[in-house]
């Protein structure tokens, strides 16, 4: 329990008035003291409460999309009578209060159960509640009790997520949608080469023409339609920033295209700390992922470059589809462009414009966001040597930037 501002301020004044009579020698005017200090004597050990309560926040689920508004109510229940209690909400930064007010005072009687309802709007990412604050203080406004009662939940505020077509392949540069067609030795449904017979290989496939020709035992190589290894990696550079909620929201909708398709994919977030999940399949997989995109932030990280060629030795899949997701504005970010196509990978960057996101203020500013958007264009048709790039005019749904390349 401690003094508020007004019991301090009358401590002060008694203090002057036990002085003053010290000073002129009349005691007399001690006994004004008395009465003051009777009520603070009565307010201190006579409302002087517990803050006996039980809290608890009701939230329908853990997981929504940002931009959803949701009402989340506190249940409070009383094992005393608390003639004020102030109570002070945790609402976390990441969350909007659109509706109802973080602070309430109620008045409670032992057993009595209230509700406190207001409404939220969701941003991308995780989102903590870690205590109630409660705050009492007596009739006559002398004392208060400060007590947090830790009550935790999360929200997670995962990102938008949209239909998108499949903008990739592993046959050479061939963007197709649907099933994702990989090379296999052996049995299949679609002739691709012809090469040595190999002990172990069924004695059907044998190419007896091609065996005859070349006097050595040859055998037919098929294709057959097996989903890939796919890599989703988010340049987390600082650069991007304007954009980089679409650029999250990109991931999370061809990640969910991957799942529909049954592909198995891993995730590398380029932070200055960089985050690998490893190759899996699965909705618990996908929701892992999520996850860690809903928190991502942007970050001056400058090394994108060196994580990606260190995970190309160690961590991913041969042969497997990659796919970039960066602006492209950093020569960091070019170079681990350029290294993908250097060990042989097939790569689809997307790259949301970051142009499209300003609105021009002047005539001047819509002169500078033409020429830079040129520039961006001419850097973007260089690097389509390394890659399929998809560039994403963010005005428009994902999907229709896919479509112009893919030719839908």
């Amino acid at each position: 329990m401690y003094p508020t501002e007004k019991a301090e301020e009358i401590l002060l004044v008694l203090w002057l008035i036990v002085m003053l009579a010290f000073l002129l020698l009349r005691w007399e005017l001690v006994y004004l003291t008395l009465p003051v200090i009777w009520l603070l004597f009565v307010a201190a050990f006579f409302f002087k409460p517990t803050l006996n309560v039980e809290i608890e926040r009701v939230i329908p689920h853990n997981r929504f999309l940002e931009g959803t508004e949701l009402d989340i109510v506190l249940r409070i229940k009383s094992h005393e009578r608390i003639p004020t209690l102030k109570v002070i909400e945790d609402i976390p930064p990441g969350l909007e209060l659109v509706e109802g007010r973080k602070e309430h005072v109620l008045s409670l009687r032992p057993g009595e159960e209230r509700e406190i309802k207001y409404r939220v709007r969701v941003k991308r990412g995780i989102h903590e509640f870690n205590w109630v604050r409660l705050s009492y203080r007596d009739p006559f406004g002398f004392f208060r009790v400060d007590r947090n009662v830790e009550v935790y939940s999360e929200i997670v505020g995962v990102p938008v997520i949209t239909d998108v077509p499949t903008p990739y392949s592993t046959k050479g540069t061939k963007i197709t949608v649907g099933p994702l067609p990989s090379p296999r030795v052996g049995e299949g449904v679609e002739f691709h080469a012809v090469r040595e017979y190999q002990p172990g290989d069924p004695l059907k496939i044998i190419n007896w023409k091609a065996t005859a020709r070349t006097g050595r035992i040859m055998a037919n190589e098929y294709e057959s339609e097996r989903k890939v290894d796919v890599v989703f990696i988010v340049d987390a550079s600082y650069t991007g920033s304007l954009v980089f909620d679409h650029l999250i929201r990109a991931a999370a909708s061809l990640m969910l295209n991957a799942l529909n398709n049954g592909t198995s994919f891993g995730l590398l977030l380029a932070e200055d700390v960089p985050l690998w999940i490893r190759v899996d399949y699965g909705k618990r997989h996908f929701f892992k992922c999520i996850d860690f995109l809903s928190t991502a932030r942007p970050d001056k990280n400058n090394m994108i470059a060196y994580q990606v060629e260190h995970l190309i030795k160690a961590r991913f899949p041969a042969k497997a589809q990659l796919l970039y997701f960066s602006l492209l504005l950093t020569e960091e970010s070019r170079e681990a462009l350029r290294i993908m196509a250097q060990y042989g990978y097939n790569v689809v960057v997307i790259s949301p414009d970051p142009y499209t996101a300003v609105e021009p203020k002047s005539r001047e500013e819509e002169l500078a966001l033409r020429l830079l958007a040129l520039q961006r264009k001419a850097m973007l048709m260089k690097m389509s040597s390394h890659g399929i790039v998809i560039d994403w005019d963010v005005r428009k749904p994902l999907e229709a930037a896919i479509a112009e390349v893919v030719g839908l």
